[in-house]
């Protein structure tokens, strides 16, 4: 939906660029989360501190790059 949204609205090329490319570095982050979340489940169900902490970095990555498409485009629109 946003990728759509980038090309339709009014920014310079770079900007659309940028734009579309925050979106894809959201779904590379979520890919590598649960490919992560996947492993860890494979490993034990058995709830360890360690697999705690690699799920949690994970989901800190995925709202990190979130907030960078809530820059990017704030910077693209706005400035």
């Amino acid at each position: 939906m946003l990728i759509p949204l980038a090309l339709w609205l009014p920014a310079s090329p770079l900007g659309k660029a940028l734009m579309i490319a925050s979106v894809l570095l959201v779904l590379m982050v979520e890919l590598l989360n649960s490919a992560v979340e996947a492993v860890v489940d494979r490993v034990s169900l058995e709830k360890h501190e360690l697999a705690k902490r690699a799920k949690d970095a994970g989901s800190a990555a995925v709202l990190v790059a979130l907030a960078n498409v809530v820059m990017v485009w704030a910077l693209v629109l706005l400035g």
